[in-house]
């Protein structure tokens, strides 16, 4: 059994050798740095939201509104942060959520890979985003043994659809994750105002000018013609699904799918008809649609409604001690997404991997702290609104 709150141990043991960590461990100190690195047209696109960003900064504070009440002498000297997700045991419910721009957060543009390297350092899952720099092949390689999920954008071509579900089975990914609220792109003034959407300079767009089926759409020679390979991304990008449309999604692979983007209970129910294997609450972390609820307070409604099904949450989480409440909330795993991101622009792996470390000790810790020894525990937890 891992006992991640070890980690400040080891931070503490450097100081004393007069060796400080080499980046920070909390959310505000990284997004400061993450600034000051990135060039404005990559910040832009990572730090922005939909419309005045509202949705995006209550995901955030909606945090703030729940506490957690300790039990103490509750024997909770050994955590155990294990659970199973799709018939994965895994050791901790910490998980990367996608980010389509990830590959440019890097200095070399190879983002991808790095967080995946950083991946089979510290043994926490990766989404992969569509939207990569390398083919999802080359990510999963870089994964090892610590499971990827590849999350999926519909294209608005089956044939291109079911290709990247296959490429996903055939190189390893545990679980595909179809993204339901992200056909069509959200109106984010931030990159409005600076005619910025790095896809249509031909960025991050590595799945599919590797896959066959997207290059049989082009012209010969894409390589020379690099406006017409984003013309027709532009053209093939989004499916606004409907609900039949996942009898065929569930026709074309033998991995668990979940849906991402689904906050009412309704929508969980229906899903489970159409034979999902588990629901993924977000609300794209506010970068899609302005004015809505923030994730984590629908978070429970969709749990009730899943039943049996796993629930995957992400959205606002900026924390281990996030984290903890939403999985005192009922989330079977907590996704974190702009943390490591910026992570990524700081130190590259190996401030990813420390960040990642920091994330699960501070869960560890507080875990221990007010008296929660394992996940089944915190899942009792008496979690009040402030």
């Amino acid at each position: 059994m891992t006992r991640y709150g070890d980690y400040q141990t080891e931070i503490y043991a450097g100081g004393l050798a007069g060796h400080l960590p080499a980046q920070p461990v909390d959310f505000a100190s990284l997004e400061r740095k993450a600034a000051e690195v990135l060039p404005s047209w990559i910040h832009s696109y990572v730090a922005g939201g939909a419309g005045d960003e509202h949705t995006q900064r209550v995901n955030v504070t909606e945090f703030q509104r729940w506490g957690l009440v300790p039990r103490m002498l509750n024997g909770a000297r050994d955590r155990d942060l294990s659970t199973e997700l799709f018939g994965l045991t895994l050791p901790h419910p910490l998980f990367l959520a996608p980010i389509g721009v990830l590959g440019l957060c890097a200095q070399d543009f190879h983002g991808d890979l790095a967080t995946a390297r950083a991946c089979a350092r510290t043994g926490v899952p990766m989404a992969v985003s569509t939207l990569t720099q390398d083919p999802l092949e080359d990510v999963a390689a870089e994964l090892g043994d610590t499971p990827g999920f590849f999350q999926l954008y519909t294209p608005d071509d089956r044939d291109l659809a079911l290709s990247l579900i296959h490429r996903a089975e055939n190189a390893g990914y545990r679980a595909l994750i179809v993204t339901v609220d992200t056909w069509v792109t959200g109106w984010r003034p931030r990159d409005l105002n600076t005619a910025n959407f790095p896809q249509l300079r031909g960025y991050c767009l590595a799945n599919y000018t590797s896959d066959e089926a997207f290059l049989r759409r082009l012209p010969a020679n894409p390589a020379e013609n690099p406006s017409a390979v984003v013309g027709e991304w532009v053209n093939v990008f989004g499916r606004s699904l409907g609900w039949q449309d996942l009898d065929w999604i569930r026709e074309a692979t033998d991995l668990p799918i979940l849906l991402k983007g689904i906050q009412h209970p309704d929508d969980v129910r229906r899903a489970k008809d159409h034979g999902v294997d588990g629901i993924h609450c977000s609300n794209h972390g506010g970068r899609q649609a302005n004015g809505g609820v923030p994730a984590l307070r629908m978070l429970p409604e969709v749990v009730e409604a899943a039943g049996e099904l796993p629930v995957l949450f992400d959205s606002g989480v900026r924390s281990g001690t996030d984290a903890v409440k939403a999985l005192a909330l009922g989330a079977a795993a907590v996704g974190v997404g702009r943390p490591y991101a910026y992570a990524l622009a700081a130190g590259g792996e190996h401030a990813v991997a420390h960040q990642l470390r920091s994330l699960l000790a501070e869960a560890d810790l507080l875990m221990a702290v007010d008296g929660y020894p394992d996940l089944a525990a915190l899942r009792q937890a008496d979690l009040r609104q402030l």
